[in-house]
């Protein structure tokens, strides 16, 4: 299992100092604070169609019927990120870990990637702009998002993200899988953040924050 130094110190960051903690909005929980607890699943309103017979026509016929149904699904999607320790005039990274894979008591698979996204712009943000900036994505992902899936059984784990300043030049297509596809389990087993900053020349840790969740 890789050492990951890096992790320790995003952790160390956020413990002694608050500027630090990265904005995390995780469906309907907003401005997640380190260690909060989310559900890997929560209410989220779709539209669905159920099928109704039309009077006078064979059962075979049939009509949509629209309706609105809940259905769980908060951490399944990536969060949105925001900060105060941003430069409007930088691109950002965020890398996304389970840090406590299989089972918080017994880590040999961790951590394992979930999520690294490249291009993130600071945006103003439109409840407090000049003070607070979001994330918004402009860049291919190198690894798709994932959300939370700890096995039964499992006390909750804990999803890290770290931000980095993007180094200049950095491609995402270098290194994303081929043709927009979603990067295979194989590849976010054991995964060394270490190694990944040093190959693309990361910097310092900018913001971290993570939840937990089962």
């Amino acid at each position: 299992m890789p050492a990951n130094h890096s992790i320790k110190k995003a952790l160390s960051l956020i413990q002694n100092d608050a500027s630090k903690v990265l904005g995390l909005n995780v469906g309907r929980y907003e401005d997640v604070q380190p260690g909060q607890y989310i559900p890997r699943a929560g209410k989220k309103n779709i539209i669905v169609r159920p099928l109704i017979y039309q009077e006078g026509l064979d059962k075979t016929n049939l009509i949509p019927n629209v309706w609105i149904a809940g259905i769980r699904l908060d951490a399944q999607s990536h969060p949105d990120l925001f900060s105060r320790s941003l430069s409007p005039s930088s691109t950002y990274m965020v890398v996304g870990l389970d840090i406590d894979a299989p089972f918080p008591s017994f880590g040999v698979l961790g951590p394992i990637l979930h999520w690294i996204q490249g291009g993130l712009q600071p945006t103003p943000s439109e409840c407090n702009p000049g003070i607070y900036y979001t994330l918004e994505v402009t860049a291919p992902f190198v690894a798709n998002y994932i959300g939370p899936a700890p096995p039964p059984g499992s006390s909750p784990h804990r999803y890290i993200f770290i931000l980095y300043e993007q180094p200049a030049g950095f491609d995402a297509k270098k290194y994303a899988p081929p043709n927009g596809q979603n990067l295979g389990n194989i590849h976010r087993m054991r995964y060394n953040l270490d190694a990944w900053e040093k190959e693309i020349q990361l910097g310092p840790i900018v913001a971290a924050n993570y939840f937990k969740s089962n």
